[in-house]
């Protein structure tokens, strides 16, 4: 029986916080869709087939 080996992902999370309503929340930094603020529905951050391209202000990075 073979030993499967799970690779951690690549990406890290960011704290960010919306330019418009300056509310604070944690994203992924390879996200695949679209991040929206869970307060007002601005857009934090768009997919770009890699890291996203960020929209917010960033406060934090955790790896």
């Amino acid at each position: 029986m073979e030993d499967i080996i799970f690779k951690p992902a690549e990406g890290k999370f960011s704290k960010v916080r919306c330019t418009k309503c300056k509310n604070e929340q944690v994203i992924f930094t390879r996200a695949s869709t679209e991040v929206r603020c869970l307060v007002c529905n601005e857009i934090l951050a768009k997919p770009t087939g890699g890291k996203v391209e960020l929209l917010a202000e960033v406060i934090e990075n955790y790896s």
